[in-house]
């Protein structure tokens, strides 16, 4: 365990916040890691709103934020795409701020003339890579489009893999569920993950925090993303109870995350006694 921790990677739905409420400590912990001169960053695997939403939804919520202090699944993908396979025909199952971003990148999307038009086709030889992430217009003739592309050969990309996204109404389908059925009924395995828990997104992270991993905290509610990204990466990390981990997960792991809390307020005071 290093002696002092200087930054915090934080997952947003489930730690920060549920919905429109920030959860309980969550302000008033920020806001005194901040005060005690730590870097604090947000990382969401949710692709469907820009990184300036997410930034103005904390503000409101009492935990004032910038563009820069946030990164999504969505942005990963479209920036390492843009690095390393610009000329890719992208097929996407996802919502329009997916489709944006990847634009914004300055890479090709072919779905958006489907989702103008439903009478036009995509034909699957014009798909390079099939893109899938978090989409609640999710429908037969978006997973036909990507099984057949699939099927002739077609690269096969997600924004993030999460089984289901918290609501305050309960757990809905995330993009895990349709990855799964793809995997299913093509036989293909997924070949690029870009948010949680992808080395992808957790080294942006640290570049963004300009700090080595042995001295950041990953902080988050989901063990298999947030907890397993921070230890692969060489990271202290901290479970919060406020999503979806619960105390008997945590004590059927072989490897538990270093710290067990019951909200982001109970930070401070684990860096004092680190310090």
């Amino acid at each position: 365990m290093p002696r002092s921790i200087d930054g915090f990677i934080l997952d947003l739905d489930g730690t920060v916040y549920l919905g429109e409420a920030a959860l309980s400590g969550a302000v008033e912990g920020i806001r005194t890691l901040r005060e005690q001169g730590k870097r604090v960053l947000f990382v969401s695997n949710k692709p469907l709103e820009p990184r300036q939403a997410y930034a103005a939804k904390l503000t409101r919520l009492g935990i004032p934020a910038s563009p820069d202090d946030v990164i999504t699944s969505a942005f990963v993908l479209g920036y390492h795409l843009a690095h390393t396979a610009p000329h890719l025909r992208l097929y996407v199952i996802g919502e329009q701020n997916l489709l944006d971003e990847l634009r914004g990148h300055g890479l090709h999307v072919v779905s958006e003339f489907a989702d103008q038009d439903p009478k036009q086709v995509i034909q699957p030889d014009g798909v390079d890579a099939v893109v899938v992430a978090f989409d609640r217009t999710l429908d037969y003739r978006k997973l036909n489009t990507a099984y057949q592309a699939l099927l002739r050969g077609a690269r096969f990309f997600a924004t993030n893999a999460d089984k289901a996204c918290p609501m305050p109404g309960g757990a809905i389908p995330d993009a895990g569920a349709t990855i799964a059925a793809l995997e299913h009924i093509t036989g293909r395995k997924l070949e690029l993950l870009a948010g949680k828990p992808s080395n992808l997104i957790i080294q942006v992270a640290l570049d963004r925090l300009g700090l080595p991993a042995a001295r950041c905290m990953m902080v988050g509610d989901r063990l298999e993303t947030d907890i397993f990204m921070g230890q692969q990466a060489g990271m202290v990390t901290a479970v919060t109870l406020t999503g979806v981990s619960r105390r008997e997960d945590i004590a059927r792991m072989t490897r538990p995350p270093d710290f067990v809390i019951e909200n982001l307020g109970e930070l401070p005071a684990i860096v004092a006694n680190l310090a």
